[in-house]
């Protein structure tokens, strides 16, 4: 299984090589210069890519949050993700071992129930969750994720990501008192 998962790895970071890294300079929502840019929605919704994202995302969370029921995060980047661990979760064992998935909107429902999280009446009160990004920079969104599935009644037991960008946000998720987990580093694409 071990190797199985390193084969896995190797090739999830060809992908995001190939399709979504860019050596470039570009201005992130943080506002922020950088020299390089990945967009990881071009990697999670492909077919393979999407697969991939599953399988790792899946083992990193039944590793160090293995009580969780669900995966979701803030909308756009964590929906195909928490989407590819959920379905990975059901095909690799279903029943009780399956996650569900849920999305955290970035401001709630203009109609209706006014919800800010797609998904959250398949959980119970108090549901162990874990909370999924694509790319850390600042931890601004993982830590507006967590802070929104608290605020409605989810218990966070941690933060899972693709890429760290080592620009500050593992130490800012830390220093809220959480956990980060992430599959790869900025000196994965530029050594």
């Amino acid at each position: 299984m071990a190797e199985t998962l390193e084969r896995d790895r190797a090739r999830l970071l060809e992908v995001l090589t190939q399709r979504s890294f860019e050596r470039r300079r570009v201005v992130l929502s943080s506002g922020k210069e950088s020299d390089f840019y990945i967009d990881c929605k071009r990697t999670a919704l492909l077919a393979e890519g999407h697969y991939l994202i599953g399988r790792l995302l899946l083992e990193a969370i039944r590793r160090d949050a293995p009580s969780a029921v669900a995966a979701g995060g803030l909308t756009l980047g964590a929906d195909p993700l928490a989407s590819a661990v959920s379905l990975t979760s059901f095909l690799e064992g279903g029943g009780q071992k399956s996650l569900h998935a849920f999305i955290v909107r970035k401001e709630p429902k203009g109609h209706g129930t006014g919800q800010w999280i797609e998904g959250l009446s398949a959980l119970g009160p108090g549901a162990p969750v874990a909370i999924v990004e694509d790319v850390v920079t600042t931890g601004a969104s993982t830590l507006k994720a967590i802070e929104r599935a608290k605020l409605e009644g989810l218990t966070v037991l941690g933060a899972f990501a693709l890429v760290d960008r080592l620009e500050g946000g593992r130490e800012a998720v830390e220093a809220a008192g959480h956990r980060l987990t992430t599959l790869f580093t900025r000196k994965d694409f530029i050594p």
